[in-house]
């Protein structure tokens, strides 16, 4: 294995080479709940899109996505989903430790369980995500809290991959938080999250002023 190729890729292709889509093909709820805020004809970075059920529900409101995933084997299954839906879903296969971010070219950065990230990864990953957007651009991000190990319905096992309220809101502080909250629901979204599940849902904005990295 390289340097540049992300250490669990094979698991990950492994997973996504079922026939069925993992995580289901519609929306996550929270994000589908949270899109009137974007404006259709906008421009949205989906990161770690999987197998696209994301990135084309965006598509499908008329808005210009990109769909950024390490898995060729999730990207071959978007790009199939999208043809099904008739929705145009710009593609990309990358590994997000060593991808070109590019600077304030996003309206919108939707993340969604990206709970991937090593806790020396992430807080670079999250700075990025925010530097992606236009001023005045909006960030959903869904992922898992640290209570998520007692329900075991979903997610990482490993508790430095959860997220909690002062995580978040540390690491976005640079930007207005419109909507930070813990919330304990059931979902159901494919095999892969399917129960009651401990979540914390964040909605931010970059603010104008904010000064690139």
């Amino acid at each position: 294995m390289s340097d540049t190729t992300p250490p669990d890729l094979q698991r990950w292709e492994t997973r996504f080479a079922a026939p069925d889509y993992v995580f289901g093909t519609k929306p996550n709820a929270f994000l589908a709940r949270e899109a009137g805020r974007l404006k259709p004809g906008g421009t949205v970075l989906a990161v770690a899109d999987g197998e696209g059920r994301n990135g084309v529900f965006l598509a499908e409101r008329g808005m210009d996505v990109l769909s950024v995933d390490f898995s060729p084997k999730a990207r071959e299954k978007a790009e199939k989903l999208a043809d099904a839906r008739g929705v145009t879903l710009r593609c990309e296969t990358a590994d997000l430790r060593n991808w070109a971010w590019p600077e304030a070219a996003y309206d919108a950065v939707v993340a969604i369980f990206i709970q991937f990230a090593s806790p020396d990864f992430r807080p670079r990953l999250f700075a990025n995500m925010l530097a992606a957007l236009k001023p005045g651009g909006i960030l959903l991000l869904e992922g898992y809290r640290v209570e998520q190990l007692a329900y075991k319905t979903g997610g990482p096992s490993d508790v430095a991959h959860l997220y909690t309220e002062t995580m978040l809101r540390e690491a976005f502080a640079a930007a207005d938080i419109l909507l930070l909250a813990a919330v304990d629901r059931d979902i159901h979204e494919g095999e892969g999250h399917r129960g009651r599940s401990a979540l914390i849902d964040l909605v931010a904005r970059r603010k104008p002023a904010l000064q690139d990295k």
